[in-house]
């Protein structure tokens, strides 16, 4: 009866988009999300899940990421998003964090920027940890959401001297290098192929909608990291099979990166997976070892991303009184 009677008096913090985007913390963030990587890969238990379902006569896409658990954090999260490439934003959806001893429904939140800064501070991580340690040319491959966060996050993590991005449609690019190079106080120049940006970057920051490899043999040049994360359900795809063979492969989790990663996108195994990036985060994998290495770090998003994220929200929006609140068994 006791535990009935407190799972009513629960209360659910609702949180918006742009509640959301005041709350979150993004320097805080890179050591919590390191901390996650690092749990997650010492552990087989609660491993991440994807399930995703393509909607009949349509272009999007629904995925649920569960269950969102992080060491430190009395909450669990599910997520669930619709994809949909040709609108603004394209992924969109809605969070749910939990008490984690009862249950109880703690908050329902805006998942869209939360989805975007853990995603592009995750990329930005691996590509800082693989890439050498004077890399400062850097390449966006995709001038979208991701394109904007992962070069925001990079650039707070090492100084960058130079970046060329490169889009589909040019305007798109020429907006982003205006707007990020006035942001970030860098040169960023729109180059005319993906050719032409990544053989001149010794960092190569890659999120599209890609169905076919288009970082392909020959355009890297010696020592080249590249993160990609176009690739997070079956049939996408951003770096050639050979290159993924032939370099240090390291993603966030060995078996959804052949299930719907970069690994699987090109069709190859679990046996070209180097390392989890947790796993280099702790030492317990060298990472790069050599100047001349190529290096591909590939993610999919895990769950746990999530979860940092939202708690972090949650408590500030708590702390701050942010938000409106629902009873949902009332």
């Amino acid at each position: 009866m006791n535990a009935r009677i407190a799972a009513r008096t629960v209360r659910t913090l609702l949180l918006t988009r742009s509640q959301v985007e005041t709350l979150v913390n993004s320097s805080l963030l890179v050591d919590r999300l390191r901390d996650g990587f690092v749990a997650y890969s010492a552990t087989s238990s609660n491993r991440a899940r994807r399930v995703r379902s393509a909607f009949p006569n349509s272009a999007g896409s629904a995925t649920v990421l569960f269950p969102g658990t992080a060491p430190g954090v009395p909450a669990y999260t599910v997520k669930v998003h619709a994809k949909f490439p040709n609108e603004s934003p394209a992924i969109r959806g809605v969070l749910c964090l939990h008490d984690l001893a009862t249950g109880g429904l703690l908050a329902v939140m805006d998942s869209t920027y939360l989805t975007a800064i853990r995603t592009g501070i995750a990329g930005a991580l691996a590509a800082h940890v693989l890439a050498r340690p004077d890399a400062e040319l850097a390449a966006i491959i995709g001038a979208g959401v991701q394109g904007t966060f992962q070069l925001r996050a990079l650039a707070n993590m090492r100084p960058l001297k130079r970046v060329w991005v490169y889009d589909i449609v040019a305007e798109r690019a020429e907006a982003f290098a205006q707007a990020m190079g006035k942001e970030l106080s860098l040169p960023i120049e729109v180059a005319p192929s993906v050719s032409s940006a990544v053989g001149q970057a010794a960092i190569v920051l890659a999120a599209t909608w890609s169905k076919a490899p288009l970082i392909l043999p020959g355009m890297l040049a010696p020592g080249t990291h590249v993160t990609t994360l176009g690739p997070d359900e079956p049939g996408k795809a951003e770096v050639a099979a050979s290159l993924v063979q032939e370099g240090l492969f390291v993603c966030d989790d060995r078996d959804l990166a052949v299930e719907l990663g970069a690994v699987g996108g090109v069709g190859l195994g679990p046996e070209v997976v180097d390392a989890e990036l947790g796993e280099v985060l702790s030492g317990r994998h060298p990472g790069r070892t050599s100047s001349s290495q190529i290096t591909i770090y590939g993610g999919v998003g895990l769950a746990f991303q999530d979860t940092v994220t939202a708690w972090q929200a949650y408590e500030a929006a708590r702390s701050r009184g942010i938000g409106s609140e629902i009873d949902f068994l009332g």
